[in-house]
Formats: structure tokens, C-alpha cells, sequence
């Protein structure tokens, strides 16, 4: 009589030179882990770009339309969002456009050939399937978002090295996806591009239309046809939406007032601050700043409810 086989597999771990810990400066520390439930997505975090970070999101469930960077793209369920420092983005989103998803952000990158803060090729694009590798993302995140939320002894330490295999998987789905090149873009686009760096370095200043025409030599009506074709935006929309992005990073990162903060955004009175600020986010700015960071656990310490 045989003796019945033995269903057991054993990997032995070999020498593995990590990217992380043995590259010189390239100790990425864990900033944030935020889960954005289906019904927050209708108050928006709206355009925005981190200039120290970088801001890793899973799309779980819904779809919608996002400006990133210079172009309006679909996201849908199953969609992994890799943000580099510096990289505008905008999310789109309503009652009919409800998005679950899990957001971390990352600082102290130095991938080796890449810029500070950035994990992947600025060229590589921004939205990748995940495919196979869903439910693991999946896990990861929800995990890392589970232990700081709940409060758990050593939750830090435990999901900073959560992250080294997140950013480790990220990769994996990055390289396995093959973004096509870019098309040359034709004259009007670059314009478009130039226009968009102008409003993203002068946006907190107070700029007009009319001012922008000027100061690249452009006709205040070409510009604006020029930079809708290419953003979906007017300037002036680009612009607003701009300086409430801005302001919620201020009214999350921050202790400063809403006076204070409609100043710094450029907009002269509190009133009218709080005007656009709420048809835009779907809740004053106070509000806003209230609902972002929630208290949880055991010892009260403060998690991000959204990003």
C-alpha cells in the first residue's frame, strides 16, 4: 500500500536586496490611510496636488470622471491612481457618481532615476487595472486602514511595514501594465499646458482672466477656448476650483481660521469664501474641517475619514 502524498510546499527565502531600506536616503515613511466610503465621494476633495508625497489610491467601487494632470480620464472599480509629488488632480463626483475607495500617501521616496516623491516614470501614467492583483491591493489597504483606525497596539509600526509590501505590489501592477505612448500633442494642447502651468504657480494670487492674456501674450478669448478643449474647465473654473482645493488642504493640515484661509486663497471676503467653498464640496468650510478628521480607538487618537 502507497503511502499517501504529502500536499505541502515550502519556500525558502533567498538573499532579496530591497529597494527600500538598502538605497541610500530611500526610507519612504507612512503619512496617512484613509478609506473614502461610497456617499463621502459626493463631497469632494476637490483639485489638489501634494508637493511632498506621494498618494496611492484603490477604486473599489463606482466610476467617474477625474481630471489628472492635463487630461480627464474615466476611473472605475479596480482602478489603482499612483499620484506623484506635484501631480494636480480633481476629483469629479456626485449622487450619480459615487466612488469607494482606499487612499495611502507615502513621503520620503527616492526610487533610484526618479525625482524625489516619485514612485513611478512621470510618464507612466496614472491609472492602472489591477486585474489579478485586486483582492491582494485590496487587502493591503484595508488591513493598514483596520489597525490605525481601530487603535491596535503597535498599529504604526505594524502597518509602516505593511507598506514596504504595498509599495512592493504597486510596482508589480505597474509594470505589468503596458500604458501606450502618448500621441504628440499639437500646438493648442502645449498651449493649453502652459496655461495650466501659469494658473497652478499664481493660483493663490490675484489673478484674472484678463491678466493671464497678458502675461502670455494671448488673447483672454483664445485662451479660454483653448484651455477648455484641452481641460474640460475655463480658466476661471480651473482657477476656483484651484484655490478650494488648496483651502481644504489648509483646513486639514492646519489650525488656521477660515478668515485666514479665504485670504490666503485669494478671496477677499469670508462670506463669499464660504459661498463657493460649499457649491463646490457640498458642505462649508467649517463643516468641511470637522467631518475630515474623526476620532477612534480606544485612546482617541485621530484618523483621516477621507483624504
Amino acid at each position: 500500500m502507497s503511502k499517501p502524498s504529502l500536499n505541502v510546499q515550502c519556500f525558502v527565502e533567498k538573499k532579496v536586496k530591497t529597494i527600500f531600506r538598502d538605497s541610500g536616503e530611500n526610507h519612504p515613511k507612512l503619512l496617512y490611510v484613509s478609506e473614502i466610503r461610497p456617499d463621502a465621494s459626493t463631497h469632494p476633495r476637490v483639485m489638489h496636488a501634494h508637493e511632498d508625497f506621494v498618494e496611492l489610491i484603490l477604486i473599489c467601487s463606482g466610476s467617474s470622471e477625474y481630471l489628472i494632470h492635463d487630461k480627464k480620464v474615466v476611473i472605475q472599480a479596480g482602478d489603482l491612481l499612483v499620484y506623484n509629488a506635484g501631480v494636480v488632480h480633481d476629483e469629479i463626483s456626485g449622487p450619480d457618481m459615487e466612488v469607494g475607495s482606499y487612499c495611502v500617501a507615502v513621503g520620503g521616496l527616492h526610487m533610484p532615476g526618479l525625482r524625489e516623491n516619485a514612485l513611478i516614470p512621470d510618464d507612466a501614467g496614472y491609472v492602472f487595472p489591477t486585474g489579478k492583483y485586486f483582492n491582494d491591493l485590496k487587502a493591503l489597504f484595508e488591513m493598514m486602514f483596520r489597525n490605525l483606525a481601530a487603535g491596535e497596539p503597535q498599529a504604526e509600526l505594524f502597518c509602516s511595514t505593511l507598506m514596504h509590501a504595498l509599495l512592493v505590489a504597486v510596482l508589480t501592477v505597474t509594470d505589468s501594465v503596458n500604458i501606450p505612448k502618448e500621441k504628440p500633442v499639437d500646438e493648442p494642447h502645449i498651449l493649453g499646458r502652459r496655461i495650466k502651468e501659469y494658473i497652478d504657480k499664481h493660483y493663490m494670487e490675484p489673478i484674472t482672466l484678463h491678466s493671464m492674456g497678458e502675461a502670455l501674450h494671448i488673447s483672454s478669448y483664445y485662451l479660454s477656448h483653448v484651455f477648455k478643449q484641452m481641460s474640460g474647465y475655463s480658466p476661471v473654473q480651473y482657477l476656483l476650483r484651484r484655490r478650494i482645493g488648496e483651502a481644504q488642504t489648509l483646513l486639514i493640515t492646519t489650525d488656521l481660521s477660515i478668515t485666514r484661509i479665504a485670504e490666503m486663497v485669494g478671496y477677499d471676503t469670508q462670506s463669499y469664501f464660504n459661498l463657493q467653498f460649499t457649491k463646490n464640496v457640498g458642505m462649508p468650510p467649517n463643516k468641511f474641517r470637522q467631518n475630515y478628521i474623526v476620532p477612534s480607538g480606544t485612546e482617541e487618537k485621530p484618523r483621516r475619514r477621507r483624504k
